[in-house]
């Protein structure tokens, strides 16, 4: 009992530690100013730019794409594959994702099937890996998501992109391991029919779902993860059990980009599907007042929080905490950004200064793979990778 009681104390301090940093010099800081366009050290560089057409068989949409990074996407699986040996060191584990994954998640909705074989196909690599590479991001996405509107009702979305936590630690050089890996994999995406734009994203290289995109002129949708005691793992064991009346969320945000017509059918879909994961759907329009978070349970929608200048609430930010609830206390990234936007002010905000708040620790941290930044109207999309120099929080 006593080792018990000193070892809860050790832990609770070094959370009161924790949690002490994200609010004290060196881990915080004051909101960053001058820091677009991008530069210096907490820029890692630009992000490639693929066409995806899809008047091709599903088969055949991301061959190019793929080809170019397969040797990334296999470094990606080697280290998922290592971290699942280590929970089950008989190498079990990837058996069944090899064998049984399958078998067990098939029959996605769409071309999703058929696009995931053709990756691995041109890869090499086993389908039931690259089904895992695309249904490991309903647990592990950790973002921070800002819509804005100045003061003459034009509005701006970015988000920090915040990847990997849990799934590895390099004591060398103080990153998450998956993090670093995703960098080389992270890609704009132009989905086109007809030679003409549906959508634009910002994904990974060998996913197929979407967490980020715009229609130009029309909207512009981010995804953040919802913790939930009924989560994604409960949505995922309803699915292998043969109950397939839920969405994957990956799966339901591409479908919005590629078939919405406008910003109230996007939202009216969002609220309404039954889908895997709980989520946050983070949604902006074209005019004034167009710009919501929709909290989601896997079955209902919780809570629709929009802009409303008459209550003078020109932005809206979701990280990963219902907004009626204080943010876990090791993870008060919501705190941060919503003071960084207030100092900004309403006559002051734009896509350069969405990139200074998200700039600013703890807004960005170790996490932090990519920075994307939107403007629907003006058809502006651009996502630039990120660093996030010692000192510097893990999340």
């Amino acid at each position: 009992m006593l080792g018990r009681s000193r070892l809860s104390a050790g832990f609770l301090a070094v959370a009161a530690a924790v949690a002490l940093a994200q609010h004290a010099p060196p881990w915080t800081e004051d909101c960053r100013k001058s820091t677009y366009p991008p530069s210096g050290p907490t820029y890692r560089g630009p992000v490639p730019w693929y066409t995806i057409n899809l008047d091709l068989p599903p088969y055949k949409r991301w061959q190019e794409l793929i080809t170019d990074k397969a040797p990334s996407l296999k470094v990606m699986l080697n280290y998922l594959r290592d971290a699942a040996n280590i929970f089950v060191p008989s190498g079990k584990l990837m058996k069944i994702v090899d064998e049984k994954l399958p078998g067990l998640l098939g029959n996605f909705p769409g071309p999703y099937v058929e696009e995931m074989k053709g990756i691995a196909d041109v890869t090499g690599l086993p389908f039931g890996e690259i089904i895992s590479f695309n249904v490991f991001y309903e647990f592990f996405t950790i973002c921070t998501s800002i819509i804005a509107e100045d003061k003459k009702g034009h509005l701006v979305h970015g988000r920090n992109m915040d990847f990997g936590i849990f799934l590895g630690w390099n004591m060398n050089n103080n990153t998450w391991t998956i993090t670093e890996e995703l960098k080389p994999l992270t890609v704009n995406l132009d989905f086109q029919r007809n030679n003409k734009t549906v959508f634009k994203a910002a994904s990974f290289a060998g996913y197929v779902g979407m967490l980020t995109g715009f229609k130009p002129g029309l909207f512009s949708l981010t995804l953040n993860e919802r913790f939930s005691t009924n989560g994604g793992f409960m949505g995922v064991l309803e699915w292998i059990l043969g109950k397939k009346d839920a969405m994957w969320i990956g799966f339901l945000t591409r479908a919005v980009l590629e078939n919405s017509t406008s910003y109230e059918e996007a939202k009216n879909i969002l609220i309404k599907t039954k889908i895997l994961a709980p989520a946050y759907f983070i949604l902006g329009g074209n005019k004034s007042g167009e710009g919501c978070v929709i909290t989601r349970e896997r079955k209902k929608s919780l809570d629709v929080y929009e802009l409303d200048l008459q209550q003078d609430r020109w932005y809206v930010v979701e990280t990963n905490y219902d907004r009626w609830k204080r943010p876990l206390f090791l993870d008060d990234r919501r705190s941060a950004t919503k003071a960084c936007l207030n100092q900004t002010t309403q006559e002051n905000i734009s896509l350069p200064t969405i990139y200074d708040i998200l700039s600013t620790k703890p807004v960005l941290n170790k996490l932090t793979v990519f920075t994307t930044l939107m403007d629907v109207t003006k058809g502006q999309f651009e996502t630039y990778l990120r660093d996030c120099p010692d000192p510097c929080i893990g999340w």
